[in-house]
């Protein structure tokens, strides 16, 4: 008798926790329809979701995909509430102390998972109400993103544009923002991450652009489309509308792809990445630079000579390019071409000083083989009379390189290294008045 009175009980609470439960659930539904949610209802709402939390793990799926959706929803409707009230619909910061970034990405995985149950049990509760919702949260997270990257928050501003697209999977225009924001964050990984899925979705950006000035914030925003546009246009918070016409952005993001790969030492990767982004930009010269510095870390001078002299022949006139192939020819032993190609560097651009310090450095090794012959001469009159030449030689080697080092000099005062090299080479050369005021500079 007794177990059967005590099953009863047992019963009769689990059919009161399953009483309270719906009767969370309700509570939660009735406030969540409401057209204006005001400051009272908000923090009943918020009560019920921390009573009703114990109750819903032994509840069926449908209640707990809805329980999740209210929890995850909360912070959405806090803000709308809030914007609603006069009082605090001034504090630009509203949406940063309310919305943090963990609840957004909780938001976006439950709204999103929400509306697939509701596809797949067939009921459509919440699934245009989340649409609705999305739509009306867009301006805020843009401006939210916009707060944080005026703070240099760049990750986090990233993070925010490429949740508007996890709510919206046609808002492509977002997610491309979002990989620029992890560049200025120096995210590649991430950045990377959101590129690969624009290249994957083929996203070009192309088309018509179409912006108004938020009234509030007197900062222009973009829309999707003229008619998303119109309803904010229609609702009076935005003004000024105008259209432009966009070009592709498809060369940018396969570009944006190659040089992050090579950020990330990710050679063999970045090599094929460049040769696609190469077909999208034909004309772009830096990418033949940029697979050229792949070959020069993986020191393979053959192809990057040849890709170096390709940019050349797009780019005649980049003093960088001619430079560059003097240091390969200078490590080549080709000290002729060598010469020939500082010398061009500096016919471009007069003020290129590595030119004029690589050209001091060329003439200046010849000394090393005429001193090598100095020091095996013996003291017989015939060899004192070869190093007599060969000094002379060496005198003229110095003299050679002085107008170089004096460039140097003239162009970066504080260049220390050349101001002793051409010191030295000053006392060698017995012009120790120049050396003098060239010590007297070293010290300032």
């Amino acid at each position: 008798m007794k177990s059967k009175v005590l099953l009863l009980v047992s019963s009769i609470l689990i059919s009161s926790a399953a009483f309270a439960q719906k009767d969370e659930l309700k509570t939660l539904k009735k406030i969540y329809g409401r057209e204006k949610i005001s400051d009272s209802d908000m923090e009943l709402y918020k009560t019920t979701l921390v009573n009703g939390e114990p109750l819903i793990a032994g509840s069926t799926e449908e209640d707990k995909v809805y329980f999740a959706y209210y929890k995850a929803v909360a912070p959405v409707l806090e803000i709308t509430s809030s914007l609603s009230n006069p009082a605090k619909s001034t504090d630009p910061l509203l949406p940063l102390k309310i919305l943090t970034i963990d609840k957004l990405n909780q938001f976006v995985s439950v709204a999103n998972a929400t509306k697939e149950y509701e596809k797949k049990s067939g009921k459509d509760l919440y699934s245009k109400d989340i649409n609705q919702k999305i739509t009306a949260l867009k301006p805020i997270l843009v401006n939210y993103a916009i707060s944080l990257s005026n703070s240099s928050n760049f990750k986090d501003a990233a993070i925010v544009l490429a949740a508007i697209y996890y709510l919206d999977n046609s808002d492509l225009e977002k997610l491309y923002f979002a990989a620029n924001y992890a560049v200025n964050a120096k995210d590649y990984k991430l950045s990377l991450d959101y590129y690969l899925l624009l290249k994957e979705k083929n996203y070009t950006g192309e088309g018509e652009g179409y912006y108004a000035i938020n009234i509030k914030s007197q900062k222009e925003e973009t829309f999707n489309s003229k008619s998303e546009r119109d309803i904010y246009l229609k609702a009076g918070t935005h003004e000024k509308p105008r259209d432009e016409k966009l070009a592709s952005k498809r060369p940018e993001i396969y570009k944006n792809i190659a040089l992050i790969y090579l950020e990330l030492g990710l050679a063999s990767e970045a090599k094929i990445a460049i040769q696609e982004a190469r077909k999208e930009n034909p004309d772009d010269v830096s990418l033949i630079i940029s697979e050229s510095n792949i070959y020069l870390k993986e020191n393979d001078m053959v192809s990057y000579k040849k890709l170096i002299s390709e940019a050349l022949a797009k780019n005649p006139n980049n003093a960088d390019l001619v430079f560059n192939l003097g240091v390969i020819s200078y490590n080549n032993k080709e000290l002729t071409d060598a010469e020939k190609y500082y010398l061009k560097a500096i016919e471009i651009d007069p003020k290129y000083g590595n030119a004029y310090l690589n050209l001091a450095i060329l003439k200046l090794d010849a000394e090393k083989v005429l001193i090598e012959k100095m020091n095996k001469l013996g003291t017989s009159a015939p060899e004192m009379k070869k190093y007599d030449v060969l000094k002379k030689q060496r005198e003229d080697v110095y003299k050679s390189a002085i107008p170089y080092l004096k460039k140097v000099v003239e162009l970066d005062p504080e260049n220390v290294d050349a101001i002793r090299t051409l010191v030295g080479v000053y006392n060698a050369i017995e012009l120790f008045d120049e050396a003098k005021a060239l010590k007297a500079l070293l010290k300032k």
